[in-house]
């Protein structure tokens, strides 16, 4: 019985872990220069097939953790507005639970412009939470650090 139990604990565990690595958003960071001193920092979330993303605005009945960023203070940079999103956006709701969502699938660009004080070179740094859900699920909401160059 003690041997059952230890198998069943070990399954459970694995399962659990292998549950927690599910990760169906990659995120890849980089910079373009617009001008003198002018860029836009681009977040890319690559999303796989029946997961989506959710957008940074979401509508008074929503349940889900919109997406965010943290921007890391820096007195060499001057962030011009707020990060905007490119992509097709879904309006999704749910009649059964009676939620909305507005929500990403397979990709969506958020973009940042910069402008740096002085001639330094410096990086962008901070961090996103975002949340996932499928058809299924929902996975708890994660936190990605960045430092994107500037170039």
């Amino acid at each position: 019985m003690k041997r059952l139990l230890l198998i069943l604990s070990v399954f459970f565990t694995v399962a659990v872990a292998s549950a927690q690595n599910i990760n169906p958003v990659s995120w890849t960071f980089t910079s373009k220069k617009l001008g003198d001193k002018e860029y836009e920092i681009q977040m890319l979330a690559t999303i796989q097939q029946g997961w989506h993303l959710y957008s940074q605005s979401q509508p008074a009945d929503a349940i889900a953790q919109p997406t965010s960023f943290q921007f890391n203070k820096n007195p060499l940079l001057d962030m011009s507005g707020k990060v905007k999103e490119v992509g097709k956006m879904e309006k999704f709701k749910d009649k059964t639970l009676d939620v909305s969502a507005n929500q990403y699938s397979n990709k969506v660009l958020f973009v940042q412009k910069v402008k740096i004080k002085g001639k330094a070179k410096t990086n962008v740094t901070g961090k996103l939470e975002f949340q996932t859900c499928n058809d299924e699920k929902c996975l708890p909401p994660k936190s990605v650090n960045f430092s994107i160059a500037l170039k």
